[in-house]
C-alpha cells in the first residue's frame, strides 16, 4: 500500500476531500481563513494544475511527514531552538526576523506577538509548499526565500560579519530544518517512516532550491554536520532568553504548562552534546515517557481531531492517480533579484 493511499478523507473519485462534521476542525479552519491564509497563503494554489505532483509526489516520505501539521511544525520549533545555539544565526534573528519587537527600529530584545504570528505562517507557507504545493507554487516560495535571504548580512557585536548566503551558513540551516523535522517525526508521528532515511534523502531537494550546496542526505550525515558545528556554537544572551524559565517572562500564567513542556520537548530531542551545552539534566526513565506519551498524544489528537489541512487535501485530489514526474533537481537557475521583507510578504 502507498502512502499517499493509507491517508484519510480520498475520495476515489478524484474531487477535493471533505472532513466529516467536526466542530473543532471547522474552528480550526476558520482561524486559518481569518489569521493565515489572507495573508500568507493568497498566492499558492494547490489545487491546480491538475496532474502536477508538485517536487516530490503523494507516494514520497516528503507528503507523509507533512502531512501531520502538528508534528512537522514541532520539529520546525525544534529546528529554531537548534539553530539559535549558532551566534551568527542568532543575531541574524535578532537583527532582522520580524519575531523580535522593534522600537524606532532598535530591537529590544522583547517578543513582539504579530511578528511571531508572521514567522508562523511564512514558515507554514513555504514548507506546505514546497512539500506538497504543484511545481509552480513551490518555485515561486523558494524563489522568494532566496531573495529574502540575499539582504541578510550584517555584523555581530563583537565583529563577526555575518551573510545568509555563504555555503557554510546554508549547509548548517539545512542540517538543522530537516534533523527538526525528521526527528519530531521519528518520535512523535502516529505512523513513522519505516527508515527515516527515505525522507532525509527526498527532501535535500529543498536545501537546493534555497541555494544549499554538498548538502548532507542521510541523518547520519545531518548529525555529522551538526556537530562539526560545534567548536562555533554557544548559548548566546539571544539563545538564552529564548529557554525556560526565561522563556517565560511575560507570559500569560494558562500558556505556561504548555510552552513549558514544548521547551523541555526540544531540549529532550537534541544530541547529547547539544543538551550538555544546554546544562540539561533529563529527569528519571518514567518522566520522561510519561512527558513524551503527552505530547504525542496532544500533537496526534489534535492532527486526528483536525484533519488534515485544506490545502493538503486540495493536495490529494490534484495528484490523485497520476504518475507525473517530478524534477530532477530543484536549484535555482541564473541569479534572483533580493527582495525585502515587505515585498516577501506580497509575494506570499
Amino acid at each position: 500500500m502507498s502512502l499517499i493511499s493509507s491517508l484519510p478523507f480520498l475520495p476515489s473519485d478524484g474531487s477535493v476531500p471533505t472532513l466529516p462534521p467536526n466542530p473543532l476542525a471547522d474552528w480550526f479552519e476558520a482561524f486559518f481563513d481569518r489569521s493565515v491564509r489572507p495573508d500568507f497563503f493568497k498566492k499558492m494554489d494547490f489545487a491546480e494544475p491538475l496532474g502536477d505532483p508538485g517536487w516530490f509526489g503523494p507516494d514520497s516520505p516528503v507528503w507523509h511527514v507533512h502531512s501531520n501539521m502538528p508534528v512537522m511544525f514541532f520539529g520546525l520549533s525544534c529546528a529554531a531552538f537548534m539553530e539559535n545555539l549558532d551566534p551568527n544565526i542568532a543575531w541574524m534573528g535578532y537583527d532582522h526576523s520580524r519575531i523580535v519587537e522593534r522600537v524606532d527600529g532598535v530591537p529590544t530584545g522583547r517578543l513582539d506577538p504579530d511578528g511571531a504570528r508572521v514567522r508562523f505562517a511564512h514558515s507554514l507557507a513555504f514548507f506546505t509548499a514546497t512539500a506538497y504545493g504543484p511545481t509552480q507554487t513551490a518555485e515561486r516560495a523558494a524563489r522568494a526565500v532566496r531573495a529574502m535571504h540575499h539582504t541578510i548580512k550584517g555584523t555581530r557585536p563583537d565583529g563577526v560579519a555575518y551573510d545568509a548566503d555563504s555555503p557554510e551558513w546554508l549547509r548548517w540551516n539545512y542540517a538543522t530544518v530537516v534533523w527538526g523535522i525528521a526527528s519530531a517525526h521519528e518520535r512523535y508521528h502516529a505512523r513513522p517512516l519505516d527508515d527515516i532515511d527515505d525522507y532525509y534523502r527526498a527532501f535535500v531537494r529543498v536545501g537546493e532550491a534555497l541555494g544549499g550546496t554538498d548538502l548532507p542526505a542521510s541523518k547520519g550525515e545531518v548529525l555529522e554536520c551538526l556537530e562539526e558545528a560545534l567548536p562555533r556554537l554557544a548559548v548566546t544572551p539571544i539563545a538564552a532568553s529564548r529557554t525556560w524559565p526565561a522563556l517565560k517572562e511575560g507570559m500569560p500564567a494558562p500558556q505556561q504548562p504548555l510552552f513549558w513542556l514544548l521547551d523541555w520537548a526540544e531540549k529532550d530531542l537534541l544530541p547529547t552534546w547539544g543538551q550538555k551545552l544546554l546544562f540539561y539534566r533529563p529527569p528519571n526513565p518514567i518522566r520522561v515517557r510519561a512527558r513524551r506519551q503527552l505530547l504525542w498524544t496532544l500533537l496526534n489528537g489534535l492532527h486526528a481531531t483536525t484533519g488534515p489541512m485544506r490545502e493538503f487535501r486540495q493536495s490529494q485530489a490534484r495528484a490523485a492517480g497520476v504518475l507525473g514526474d517530478v524534477p530532477e533537481t530543484t536549484a535555482p537557475i541564473g541569479a534572483d533579484e533580493p527582495m525585502d521583507r515587505r515585498a516577501v510578504e506580497v509575494t506570499f
